[in-house]
């Protein structure tokens, strides 16, 4: 298991592929499994479109009209950006073939921030299998 740390902004979405494929090319498993797992509760993790960066922003835009600005009652006023991670979730598993992700040609793996700016720590496993 490795991890890495990433200065966030305010909120967005931050292209970790590179990061993530660099750890499997370290790992011993040639073939197996990667999974990638945000420990944050104000944050996620998502697969998607990595040639437009008009996509994220889109992304960002669904996410503000998805999760409203209410009347919440945590304390620390917060809670949108606690929903937009549990609507993202905390984790993805991607398979690993010849020590390469096997993602699409368009895809890639971003970290989303919803309460920043932090450092924040992402967490990656890859598992062999036979």
């Amino acid at each position: 298991m490795e991890e890495f740390y990433l200065q966030t902004p305010e909120e967005g979405f931050i292209n970790i592929t590179d990061q993530v494929k660099q750890i499997v090319l370290r790992s011993a498993a040639a073939n197996g499994l990667c999974q990638v797992f945000v420990p944050h509760t104000t944050a996620g993790i998502t697969i998607n479109q990595n040639t437009d960066l008009d996509v994220m922003d889109d992304m960002l835009l669904a996410l503000e009209d998805m999760v409203p600005t209410l009347e919440y009652n945590h304390a620390e006023q917060n809670s949108p950006a606690h929903v937009k991670s549990s609507l993202m979730g905390c984790s993805v598993t991607i398979p690993v073939a010849r020590h390469e992700l096997v993602l699409g040609p368009w895809q890639g793996i971003y970290f989303c921030e919803f309460n920043g700016p932090r450092e924040r720590k992402v967490v990656v496993q890859v598992v062999g299998c036979v």
